[in-house]
């Protein structure tokens, strides 16, 4: 998040969170459910003041709990502003300057872009600002802009189908650790059943964080990762993720992946509320998928199958590592700071091969504070070992 974000950031902002336990995860996202608005509204209703989302007559929703009233103001995050400058085809770079540099040209081009089509319809996910369900906010945040054919699939629905799927599998797991994020959610589990034995995988490699050997636990455990995104930053999703247990660098396996992409039949204008059928009937085809693939990932001939690819690989020697490193980040379009850091650690693993820059891209991963390019980095782990593997 740049500092001007977060420098507009408040109380009523989504809450992150990085390595968390589920019992917190837990807490947050039901938190956040109590302060969700989404609401289907046409150009006409919406503008741009200061830098923030108006919204200006949609028509309120009467339910059993009371009257919503979603008329109001709303900050964007970062996320919200890529929506709305890929919805109304502004350059983002463009947006971004003219929000840290000039706010009444920001009002201006956006409104201008809105009026050329008063009659489009846009998903407008928000929370609102005083967490009171019945009541307009006085300040609320704008999660994101988005087609009103986007499919509502909320994490913390997503989460406890997808948990009850894990426990209709039968396989014995734990979640290790819970990311948030304005943009996604990952769920990591491991299976307390499913560890493989992998010497010559591990043979002379260290520990960047303790200098335990492979040697000492040559240990990798299956598992998979659960993610999701609320405002359009990808599909609901299981990847298959192993994890090395001497230093708990987990390879995600994005090949595999199971995925639900959120698109659905278009919304009616106004506040959206899913029927209770439809929600039940979306969730239960979760949970199915999410035993299905449990049962696929954390079979013991997957896992070894995958571990003898690895192994195929992980051998070839890296001669010059410098280069080698320079060649797989620069392939990956890895940044430079991450770069130096790979490198480092490669060098403190011990393990001169392909294998050994798999590890520091995983170890690197596991240092970053943003949990999204955290993801990301550790999705790079295979494409390092073949590209260090290709290069010699």
């Amino acid at each position: 998040m740049t500092q001007q974000y977060a420098e507009r950031a408040t109380a009523a902002a989504p809450t992150g969170a990085r390595n968390a336990d589920l019992r917190d995860l837990v807490a947050i996202l039901e938190d956040q459910n109590r302060r969700k608005l989404d609401v289907v509204a046409s150009a006409s209703a919406l503008s741009f003041r200061d830098g923030n989302v108006q919204v200006e007559g949609v028509e309120r929703q009467i339910t059993e709990h009371g009257v919503t009233d979603a008329d109001g103001t709303y900050r964007p995050t970062v996320v919200a502003d890529e929506g709305i400058a890929d919805k109304l085809k502004i350059p983002t770079s463009y947006l971004r300057r003219m929000r840290a540099e000039n706010v009444p040209l920001l009002d201006e081009n956006v409104n201008s872009w809105l009026r050329q089509d008063p009659e489009r319809r846009f998903m407008l996910r928000t929370f609102r600002g005083d967490g009171a369900p019945g009541m307009a906010p006085t300040e609320g945040v704008a999660r994101a802009l988005m087609s009103d054919s986007y499919k509502l699939m909320d994490n913390f629905d997503i989460l406890l189908a997808a948990l009850d799927g894990v426990k209709e599998s039968g396989h014995p797991t734990a979640v290790t650790g819970c990311d948030l994020t304005d943009r996604r959610m990952y769920v990591r589990v491991e299976s307390e059943a499913v560890a493989l034995m992998a010497p010559e995988l591990l043979s002379g490699y260290r520990s960047p964080f303790d200098g335990r050997s492979g040697q000492e636990l040559p240990l990798i455990s299956a598992g998979f990762v659960i993610t999701n995104s609320e405002v359009g930053s990808g599909a609901w999703s299981i990847t298959p993720r192993a994890v090395i247990q001497v230093c708990r660098n987990g390879l995600t396996m994005p090949q595999d992946i199971m995925r639900a992409v959120h698109i659905g039949a278009k919304h009616d204008e106004g506040v959206v509320s899913w029927s209770e059928t439809t929600e039940r009937k979306e969730l239960e085809l979760i949970t199915a998928k999410t035993a299905d693939a449990v049962r696929t990932f954390l079979s013991r001939d997957y896992v070894e199958a995958k571990v003898r690819e690895i192994q195929a690989a992980a051998g070839k020697t890296v001669a010059e590592p410098t280069k080698t490193i320079e060649h797989v980040t620069k392939t990956l379009k890895i940044g430079n700071e991450a770069k130096d850091t790979i490198l480092s650690h490669f060098v403190r693993g011990g393990q001169m091969t392909a294998g050994g820059v798999m590890q520091a891209v995983t170890s690197t991963a596991q240092t970053l504070t943003d949990a999204d390019q955290a993801a990301a980095l550790e999705a790079l782990a295979l494409p390092a070992l073949a590209a260090a593997a290709a290069h010699g």
